[in-house]
């Protein structure tokens, strides 16, 4: 059993004496284990960094076996290590994908996504933004999509000002009547509507981040990320500053 692949590195840890077991986001198998044969040495230490860009090769007698990667570099993110936000943001991006993807599956459009994601986080100072919406991408991912097309108590289409925390359905004004204060926040930005000021990210990922924690606990019961929590804090630390 072997195939070749381009995937992110999400996770390592040592093993043995001198091996390291490496997981990685891959384009067509997913999220995917394997061991590195001399992945603890010094030469490999700079290249089984989480975000870096890899070439794989995985081997493996049977299908279902943990199997040996061999990986070649393509793209460093060590650019990020001085960047504060961005480096929090990537190592909420790997935790994101460790802990809610199945192993083995593969999730093309999450992957175009994450490649989008990656790409801001190094160039474009509104990647917060794009964090946002790959995380409505995430939800997507594993079966619940929040819907804000119309109104879940009147139908319509305008005013649209709330999120429901049971369905995942936009609410107006009217239809949220007495219910407001139970309700979330709508920022515009998760409709498409114009440019995502830092408030309205902080209350997107407010909204994203109770179904993610939802839908995670039903799923492999693990709860959201502290690399997540940690990127959280900054955001909201950046917005109020």
């Amino acid at each position: 059993m072997d195939w070749q692949d381009e995937g992110v590195l999400i996770a390592m840890r040592l093993h043995g004496e001198s091996s390291a077991i490496i997981e990685v986001f891959t384009a067509h198998h997913g999220r995917h284990a394997g061991v590195v044969r001399g992945g603890a040495s010094r030469k490999q230490s700079a290249t089984l960094q989480p975000g870096t860009q890899l070439a794989v090769t995985w081997r493996a007698r049977l299908e279902d076996q943990l199997g040996s990667f061999r990986v070649e570099p393509l793209q460093s993110r060590a650019g990020l290590l001085g960047d504060r936000l961005g480096l929090a943001g990537l190592n909420a991006i790997c935790a994101m994908l460790r802990v809610s993807l199945p192993e083995r599956a593969a999730h093309p459009t999450l992957w175009r996504a994450t490649m989008a994601l990656l790409a801001a986080l190094e160039h474009d100072p509104d990647w917060p933004a794009v964090y946002l919406r790959w995380e409505l991408n995430l939800l997507e991912e594993l079966g619940f999509g929040l819907d804000l097309a119309r109104c879940a108590v009147t139908g319509s289409r305008d005013d649209l000002a709330y999120v429901s925390p049971k369905t995942g359905r936009a609410v107006s004004r009217d239809g949220a009547g007495a219910w407001a204060d139970r309700l979330f926040p709508l920022p515009h930005c998760l409709m498409g509507q114009g440019p995502a000021s830092s408030f309205e990210v902080v209350q997107g990922l407010a909204i994203t981040g109770h179904f993610l924690a939802r839908e995670l606990a039903e799923v492999n019961s693990q709860p959201l990320p502290e690399a997540r929590a940690r990127l959280l804090a900054l955001l909201a630390g950046v917005r109020s500053s």
